[in-house]
């Protein structure tokens, strides 16, 4: 009875307990891809796509290569899950496939080789040229057929021009498996340029073999694969053409640039790509009508560049740079917003390398690789600026400082070097003076302070870049030229006897180009070409002593015995179909004129200069032409107003119209400058020597100018340098004798008063200012 009881009550609660399992079980429906309850499931793969589907894979005899991963999808196109794959290809004697893996061979894979080496190990040449199709299958599905492309060796791949005669001479485009999509585009030529946003077919010829035994394989290697060589944006060059997989090229920014062209893992330099340079670029002010243009401070102006390329296309989003004579009171960009009183030229231009760049053998194909400038737009902004004027001698160890907001002279600041040169920043925050011993940089911004005293940089400080960061130095003790970085460190060098009377530079307003003299060579560094030497320096084997870049900045004029002058377009050569070569600043005009030191005007008309010859002195004024006559009225000349862009043929040619005037008041042992004003109403002549007066020379439009002998106040005896305030208001002069700084009423032209620097040397004597630089403020 017991054991009933007891089996009663197991039977009560397994029961349930045995239903309850059996209720919660249950298998999971399939889910079928028609909607209904049979047929294929979506857990299935229904396709399998080997890419790339149309172009294939390109193989050399006995080259290895790999199917890219297949694409398994459901029905429904989501991602199947695949275990394993097997391949099979349509003709093993063409292209193998390893069954398992997808390994490609141009040719048959090893097969029961013996001697233990494995199956699929090496590839055999057949040396079969053709097409074979791989496919893969997994799950009861085949993949579409992947063609695989066998052939000889590749070993060169020329861009080129149309197949007149597919038969005989096959291009990419005599076939069709090869160029798919691609039959609305026009062909590229490779003897012209394309214009922005034209698209062009590129067209190339694939070779196997080399000398006699080359064979044309156009139609047998597949499809290529193009790359445009820099063609993408970077801080230096913008893109020149883009290239879809169909090979269809895009013109987008001037410029020329390198194509490579892929096939069966081999790059090949298959040629170039030009999309057409400017041929003219108008700079305008819309709203206004005057010359010069009349901008208040701060008060913006937009310019409106407008460009056409060779064809005469519009261009847009050129990288052109803005570059202005006055940086300091008028910088420059696509809206002119002058921070304090003064004048300036404007001017656009599109330079190498961020605007129609090119590669070095190809500057000068189809006009590309070759800097375009506007016309220039002058800038006048009316008002006036207070100074702080910087006063140092070559026989001192001090420098003085006068702010004419303050009351009067700070302390005088003692350098630990005997300066031989002195220029500053036009930011107006670092000065930079060169000595025997050391370079030595200066915090200008509050109260003087060495920031970096560079005893691995001595020399001559020649010149600063307008953006301030190269600093070019003249070494006369190693004879080299070097270039330096305003943060310290040397960019480059170049070897460089200087003359007794120095080496001279000046830097073109983008920075980007500085011009030196030096006696018998002349040498410019680019940051495009890099250094170019000249010797002799002129045709006539005549020295060079100064130098003046022309506004708007297409070249640079030379002073010496002769006057001359090269442009900044280089005269290139063919040399090959499809590149040049080139003779870079090419002479661009002769004056008899002798002349010492030189300098531009910013309005562009005039070459100022001025020479010790005996018997007397002289000042030659070139009223020049760069290069064409409508530079000298841009307002009034035809649409679109001057610009100057390379000559297809030759470089740059300016001309001159030469006036001179005796400097008869003055004996001077040398010129030490000519300062003009930013207005280029006025330019002042500074001098060693005796005669008392500072001579002001006024150009005009035609003819010679006046010249005003300004009489220096007291016993000064010359003025031996000078700087300009930027307002063009006051000019000041370190003079002989006295050993003071004069200042000089611009309006009246005459000696208003002195500062007493009083700069003295190791002896205790008193020495003259003949160092002067200075940078602008507002007057409160």
């Amino acid at each position: 009875m017991r054991r009933f009881v007891t089996l009663s009550v197991l039977l009560l609660f397994s029961i349930p307990f045995g239903v309850s399992i059996s209720g919660c079980s249950h298998n999971v429906a399939p889910t079928y891809c028609n909607g209904g309850d049979s047929g294929i499931t979506t857990a299935q793969a229904t396709t399998i796509t080997l890419t790339p589907i149309v172009y294939g894979i390109s193989l050399n005899y006995a080259e290895i290569g790999q199917v890219n991963s297949p694409a398994t999808t459901n029905c429904k196109g989501a991602n199947a899950s695949i275990g394993a794959y097997v391949y099979g290809t349509t003709d093993m004697t063409i292209a193998d496939v390893q069954p398992t893996t997808g390994r490609l061979c141009g040719g048959t894979w090893n097969r029961n080789s013996g001697g233990g080496i494995p199956d699929y190990t090496y590839c055999i040449p057949t040396n079969k040229s053709g097409t074979a199709y791989i496919s893969a299958s997994a799950d009861g599905v085949t993949s579409n057929p992947l063609p695989i492309f066998v052939h000889a060796v590749v070993t060169s791949i020329v861009l080129g021009g149309p197949s007149t005669n597919c038969s005989t001479d096959p291009t990419t485009a005599c076939c069709p498996l090869t160029t798919v999509g691609s039959a609305t585009a026009a062909p590229y030529l490779a003897n012209s340029c394309v214009s922005q946003g034209t698209t062009a077919q590129l067209v190339a010829r694939i070779f196997a073999g080399t000398g006699a035994n080359q064979t044309n394989i156009s139609c047998l290697a597949g499809h290529l694969q193009y790359t445009a060589q820099g063609a993408t944006s970077t801080t230096q060059i913008s893109p020149v053409v883009s290239i879809d997989s169909n090979g269809v090229a895009t013109a987008l920014q001037p410029g020329s640039v390198l194509i490579t062209a892929n096939i069966s893992d081999a790059s090949s330099s298959a040629g170039f790509f030009s999309t057409c340079p400017p041929a003219s670029i108008s700079l305008t002010a819309p709203g206004t009508t005057t010359n010069p243009v009349v901008v208040n401070e701060n008060n913006p102006q937009p310019l409106t560049a407008t460009a056409l390329d060779t064809n005469g296309v519009s261009l847009t989003g050129l990288s052109l740079e803005y570059v202005s004579t006055s940086p300091t009171t008028i910088p420059a960009s696509s809206t002119v917003s002058p921070t304090l009183a003064g004048a300036a030229s404007i001017t656009a231009v599109c330079q190498p390398p961020s605007c129609n760049s090119s590669s070095y053998n190809q500057i000068g194909l189809f006009g590309n690789g070759k800097p375009v400038t506007s016309n220039s737009v002058n800038i006048s902004t009316p008002g006036t600026n207070s100074t702080i004027l910087y006063m140092a001698s070559t026989q001192s160890l001090y420098i003085e400082t006068r702010d004419f907001t303050q009351p009067g002279l700070t302390a005088p600041f003692l350098l630990p070097y005997l300066p031989n040169s002195m220029v500053i920043s036009n930011d107006g925050s670092t000065i930079y003076m060169g000595s025997s011993t050391a370079l030595m940089v200066l915090n200008a911004v509050n109260t003087l302070g060495i920031t970096r005293a560079d005893l691995s940089s001595p020399g001559t400080v020649l010149a600063l870049s307008p953006d301030g960061t190269i600093v070019v130095i003249s070494d006369p003790v190693h004879q080299v030229i070097s270039l330096e970085s305003s943060s310290g460190g040397v960019i480059s060098t170049y070897g460089a006897t200087c003359p007794a009377s120095g080496c001279h530079a000046e830097f073109a307003p983008d920075s980007q180009t500085v011009y030196i003299t030096a006696g018998n060579q002349l040498l410019v560094y680019s940051d495009y070409t890099g250094w170019t030497s000249i010797t002799p320096a002129t045709t006539a084997g005549t020295p060079v002593t100064d130098v003046a870049v022309t506004v708007p900045s297409v070249g640079a004029y030379f002073a010496g015995p002769a006057t001359t002058a090269r442009g900044y377009c280089a005269i290139s050569t063919p040399i090959a179909p499809t590149s040049d070569s080139n003779v870079f600043y090419p002479p661009a005009d002769n004056s008899p004129a002798i002349t010492d030191r030189v300098a531009a005007t910013n309005d562009g008309l005039h070459i100022l200069g001025a020479t010790v010859q005996t018997p007397v002195p002289t000042l030659s004024d070139l009223q020049i032409e760069v290069p064409i006559p409508s530079q000298r009225n841009p307002l009034n000349a035809p649409s679109p107003p001057f610009s100057i862009a390379c000559p297809a043929v030759g470089g740059l040619t300016f001309s001159n119209t030469l006036s001179t005037s005796l400097l008869n008041p003055v004996t001077a042992t040398a010129i030490t400058g000519v300062i003009p004003a930013s207005d280029s109403s006025v330019a002042f002549i500074t001098y060693t020597g005796s005669g008392g007066v500072l001579p002001a020379y006024a150009p005009i439009a035609s003819g010679p100018g006046t010249i005003t002998y300004i009489k220096l106040s007291g016993t000064a005896s010359a003025p031996l340098a000078g700087v300009i305030s930027a307002d063009n208001s006051t000019f000041y002069a370190g003079t002989s004798v006295d050993n003071l700084v004069h200042i000089i009423n611009r309006g009246t032209l005459t000696d208003a008063s002195t500062l007493a620097p009083n700069l003295t040397n190791s002896a205790g004597s008193a020495v003259p200012v003949n160092l002067l630089v200075q940078k602008p403020r507002k007057t409160t």
